[in-house]
């Protein structure tokens, strides 16, 4: 028996500098699981990528399908990996931009819904993005993205 291989994610985190100090941008999880759901259901946009794709092309790649937006350009730091409760292993780097979010655009996935119901729906995969400072940021994301927030470039806290 052979262990299956951690599925692994890579995203983008922005963040902006505010007179109140640092907002980062999170997308809160599209679908029926995360409708009802605030805390712990936004995330860094970021997406799955197969072991033979370089990570960073992959988060640029996963920041265009899930917002439909060109990932900014500027200066990447990278912010390293977590391990989410479930075992998925993301890598996170952090841009310096200011997106307007008018034209967000989320990309969309599929799934069987009602459970057994044999009827398969389109649901975004991010049914809203939003700039949050970071102490509502750490209020909602996924407990083990916290960490991302606490690697920012020019976080002090």
């Amino acid at each position: 028996m052979t262990a299956r291989a951690a599925k692994r994610s890579a995203g983008l985190l922005l963040f902006r500098r505010t007179d109140e100090g640092l907002d980062v941008l999170l997308g809160h999880m599209g679908g029926p699981f995360f409708a009802k759901k605030d805390a712990g259901a936004w995330t860094v946009p970021k997406g799955e990528y197969e072991p033979d794709e370089p990570a960073w092309e992959a988060a640029r790649r996963e920041f265009r399908e899930e917002l439909g937006l060109p990932p900014p350009a500027g200066a990447a730091v990278p912010l390293g990996e977590v391990a989410q409760a479930g075992g998925k292993i993301v890598t996170a780097w952090a841009v310096e931009a200011d997106l307007d979010l008018t034209a967000f655009r989320p990309g969309t996935f599929t799934m069987e819904w009602p459970p057994r119901s044999g009827r398969v729906r389109e649901f975004p995969e991010l049914d809203r993005v939003a700039w949050l400072g970071l102490d509502r940021a750490r209020a909602l994301i996924i407990t083990a993205q916290s960490a991302f927030l606490d690697r920012l470039p020019g976080h002090s806290g």
